[in-house]
C-alpha cells in the first residue's frame, strides 16, 4: 500500500483554504463514528470534527447553514476502497 492518504482537512467550499477540487473529484469517503455519512461539507480528523448542511436552511449569504459535529473521523479515497 502506497502512502496516498486524504489530507487532514480538506472543504467543499471553493472559498476555503482547505479546498481541493483535485481530491473532491477523485472521491473521498467519510466515516464518523463508524457510520457512512454523505452529506459533510468540511472534515478535519486532527481536531475530530465534522461540519454538514443543517437542512435546506440559508445563511444571509445563500450558503448552506452549517453544524459543527465532535467525534473520531475517518477519511479514506473511495477509488482505493474499491481496489
Amino acid at each position: 500500500m502506497s502512502d496516498d492518504a486524504p489530507p487532514d482537512r480538506l472543504s467543499s467550499d471553493p472559498r476555503s483554504p482547505f479546498f481541493n477540487e483535485e481530491l473532491l473529484r477523485r472521491g473521498i469517503g467519510i466515516r464518523f463514528k463508524g457510520e457512512e455519512r454523505t452529506n459533510v461539507e468540511e472534515y478535519c480528523i486532527s481536531e475530530g470534527w465534522i461540519r454538514v448542511a443543517v437542512g435546506r436552511t440559508l445563511d444571509r449569504r445563500g450558503n448552506p447553514m452549517t453544524m459543527k459535529i465532535n467525534g473520531p473521523v475517518e477519511a479514506y479515497f473511495r477509488d482505493a476502497k474499491a481496489g
